[in-house]
């Protein structure tokens, strides 16, 4: 299985969140950790985000 990392503004499309509302989140704990792709650059893997969305879902009742 193929592991897709993808970069901020993907993960700020497909959440609807602003990156300030996103390290927050991370940094609260209620958010999928990005991982370091390189020195300068991170990423967040995609089926994390997803799975965080389906229990965003879940929880609205």
């Amino acid at each position: 299985m193929a592991i897709n990392v993808i970069r901020l503004p993907k993960v700020i499309t497909k959440t609807g969140l602003s990156r300030a509302t996103i390290y927050a989140l991370v940094k609260a704990g209620q958010f999928p950790k990005q991982i370091k792709l390189g020195s300068r650059s991170v990423g967040w893997v995609e089926s994390e985000i997803d799975s965080w969305l389906e229990q965003q879902l879940d929880q609205r009742g």
